[in-house]
């Protein structure tokens, strides 16, 4: 068996913590991660969605709408609590406290946005409201909330937040554009949430992208398309391989039921949430697993030996 330490494609993922897109796509990012572990070396760029929130407001978003939107999310399996918010919030503020989190706590700042995402789509969260960013990063081990949310707008945080916007914006001629999967909403094309970019670690420079929300089978054939010699990890066969294997995961011990049942199918078959969740509470009945109630589903943590 080949090595599972040595960084071997550089993946890329263009994100926003906003957006719902991004949010559903965490099952299919993270079989990703389970079937090539550390043979793939991940960064993140924040796409910064919006400045202002009048930008939504001028595109006609309202809470109501931007609630019975989330509806439709439903079918792919993360948990939500579609409910208006107080006010429509813009998403520049909750990528800066995410910039900010890997300037100060390099890693961590996929932690922060898995946590950011979970309580956007299940909480009253206003992304823009740094109290309420800061209530959401106390509860990190090992991020200090009160510097994360001191440096939003330092120098150091703006530059490195501006260079992942215009990263992000630098999308035209691609083939996501050619599919129609980038967007134009601020003057420059940008990728889409989730983009993810695939690239050989060797200087080779060969490189492939999955533009927008994509199932996980298209992430597989370019990763497998870039290095057919890497080891590639069959599907978990039970709930609790995925708990265990994913307890000291870069996002966190939690995982949600549509992460477990995704990682357990095997290829193109589908999820099969409701026997995910029979194995997980039964996980929970014999004291291997902590469920935590989330939105309209759960959270599970691993508790066993």
């Amino acid at each position: 068996m080949r090595r599972m330490d040595s960084n071997r494609i550089t993946v890329t993922v263009f994100n926003d913590p906003g957006c719902p897109w991004g949010y559903s796509a965490i099952p299919a990012l993270r079989t990703i991660e389970w079937r090539y572990g550390a043979q793939l070396d991940w960064h993140l760029v924040l796409i910064g969605l919006t400045e202002s929130a009048q930008q939504y407001v001028d595109r006609g978003y309202t809470p109501l709408r931007s609630a019975q939107g989330q509806v439709r999310f439903r079918r792919y399996g993360m948990p939500l609590a579609p409910a208006p918010k107080p006010r429509i919030s813009a998403t520049a503020r909750a990528c800066r406290a995410i910039v900010a989190t890997r300037l100060l706590h390099p890693g961590r700042e996929w932690h922060a946005l898995r946590s950011m995402q979970l309580a956007q789509f299940t909480t009253p969260l206003v992304l823009e409201d740094d109290d309420q960013l800061h209530g959401v990063l106390a509860r990190l081990d090992g991020i200090d909330a009160d510097a994360v949310v001191a440096a939003l707008d330092s120098d150091e945080v703006t530059q490195a937040y501006e260079a992942d916007r215009a990263e992000s914006r630098s999308a035209a001629g691609t083939a996501g554009a050619l599919q129609g999967k980038t967007a134009n909403t601020d003057g420059a094309e940008r990728y889409t949430a989730p983009s993810v970019r695939f690239e050989r670690a060797d200087g080779s420079g060969k490189r492939l992208e999955a533009t927008g929300f994509q199932p996980v089978e298209a992430y597989d054939v370019l990763v497998a398309n870039l290095d057919p010699t890497l080891d590639r990890r069959a599907p978990a066969g039970s709930a609790a391989e995925v708990l265990r294997g994913l307890a000291d995961s870069r996002h966190g011990a939690d995982v949600t039921t549509a992460e477990v049942a995704r990682i357990m199918a095997a290829g193109n078959d589908a999820p099969d949430r409701e026997a995910a969740e029979l194995e997980l509470l039964a996980l929970v009945a014999d004291g291997s697993a902590r469920r935590v109630p989330l939105g309209d589903g759960a959270t599970w943590v691993w508790c066993g030996d």
